[in-house]
């Protein structure tokens, strides 16, 4: 029945894309009006705006080239792989009820198990300005993580997010999330999920997140943007990976589907260790986020201290923090959009179609790790706080309000921790083809 169901479905949505090559503008049946529009993916909503349909999707395609730290034997390594490869549905009906569906067919989000996908969720807002959400979705925390991979500036998010990618991870488990707009100048948000692995009761590991933002300007061009951040999850008698081990904003070094550098990408473990029930008590995040713009250019950060706290008196705590500072600015002169509905940057859309939107960046990252549970040296990492510090140039070209190009060059360099020839420096050159529709 499902199979059925779906196929007329899909002949439905076949149906419709045929009729919007036919015809242009809105298309009259005998109930309310249908309106069809091809530019960017395929929507389909009535008039009245009580339903709706569009199919979308994103593909980046990215190639990065890394030697020193990024590799264990310091030598060039290199990965080229589909970083998304979503096919996302998302509609409207009877006006108060949203979904959205988004899978990964490049591998990066979920897994085998639950389920590729980034996003499967139904929303409520029939209570306005309230919107509750339901499902798997990513819980809210930061302003990087709230813009959509399609329009981050770099192309990956700062290395703050490394050192607790819990915080703002679905981890293929269920949530519900309450968020608003008030008063035009502020967005606020507040969800519980339940992780998908357990205690050894089989009780779900459940996470609380909060955001809050205050942004008095809030348009393309004149943005000032103020925001706080905190998550918690409960690890009592679970047994949690707390590893912190980032990437450092090169993705090749390991990743989730297609070619990367394999047994010799470095993913060094800067802190934290794989725990057994009963190690850890709870994991908790703090995070502010500061963003001001002014028509071509803009300024923003994040900071994020996270503790995880021990449950046996023989284990230290683990802390670690990291923050961003990024300056970028669009050589054409367009500005980044924004919305408040999110409080996150947005599209940069070219105003000469010819030559397209250039924009140019720097963002300097810094990450640091406090595990006293390491009191001896070994050949990779010293006794003592292992940190990093990354800066990036580079610049994006919008070719149109589908296509982006991208090249990050990566500077980084550690201290306490190296490779396992000794290197605590590495460089990355990194490049993404972006098709959003």
């Amino acid at each position: 029945m499902i199979r059925k169901h779906f196929a007329g479905f899909a002949a439905s949505a076949l149906a419709l894309a045929v009729t919007a090559q036919a015809f242009a503008g809105t298309v009259t049946t005998d109930g309310a009006d249908i309106v069809v529009k091809t530019k960017g993916g395929l929507e389909v909503a009535t008039a009245d705006k009580e339903f709706s349909f569009k199919l979308g999707g994103r593909l980046q395609a990215d190639y990065g080239r890394f030697d020193g730290f990024h590799t264990k034997n310091g030598n060039t390594g290199d990965g080229a792989y589909f970083r998304r490869a979503f096919l996302e549905l998302s509609g409207v009906a009877y006006k108060d009820w949203k979904y959205a569906i988004s899978y990964d067919f490049a591998h990066n989000a979920g897994n085998a198990d639950d389920g590729y996908f980034d996003e499967a969720s139904i929303a409520y807002t029939g209570f306005a300005p309230v919107t509750l959400k339901f499902g798997r979705f990513d819980p809210d925390f930061g302003l990087e993580k709230a813009t959509s991979s399609k329009w981050i500036t770099a192309i990956e998010r700062n290395a703050s997010y490394e050192i607790a990618d819990w915080v703002n991870g679905h981890e293929n488990g269920l949530g519900a999330q309450a968020s608003a707009v008030v008063g035009g100048m502020a967005w606020v948000s507040a969800g519980l999920s339940a992780k998908d692995y357990n205690d050894v009761d089989g009780d779900s590991v459940k996470q609380f997140n909060a955001r809050g933002v205050f942004a008095p300007m809030s348009e393309p061009g004149n943005v000032l943007h103020l925001g706080l951040n905190y998550a918690n999850r409960d690890l009592s008698d679970a047994a949690a990976d707390g590893r912190i081990r980032p990437r450092l904003t090169v993705r090749g070094v390991s990743t989730g589907g297609g070619n990367d550098a394999g047994t010799n990408g470095n993913r060094a473990t800067f802190g934290g260790f794989q725990g057994i029930a009963g190690d850890f008590e709870d994991d908790t995040a703090w995070g502010a986020e500061l963003a001001w713009a002014a028509g071509p250019f803009s300024v923003q950060g994040e900071y994020l201290n996270r503790t995880l706290k021990a449950d046996r008196a023989s284990i230290e705590d683990v802390e670690a923090s990291g923050y961003y500072g990024q300056v970028a600015y669009t050589l054409t002169g367009e500005s980044r959009g924004y919305k408040l509905d999110g409080a996150k940057f947005d599209s940069i859309k070219p105003a000469n179609k010819q030559i397209g939107a250039w924009e140019v960046f720097y963002r300097y990252d810094h990450i640091s790790v406090e595990d006293d549970n390491i009191v001896t040296a070994t050949a990779t990492r010293e006794v003592g706080d292992a940190e990093a510090k990354l800066h990036t140039v580079g610049v994006n070209w919008y070719a149109n309000e589908a296509v982006k190009v991208a090249a990050n060059y990566v500077m980084s360099e550690t201290d306490n921790i190296t490779n396992s020839v000794g290197d605590d420096e590495g460089d990355a050159v990194v490049m993404r083809l972006q098709y959003v529709f």
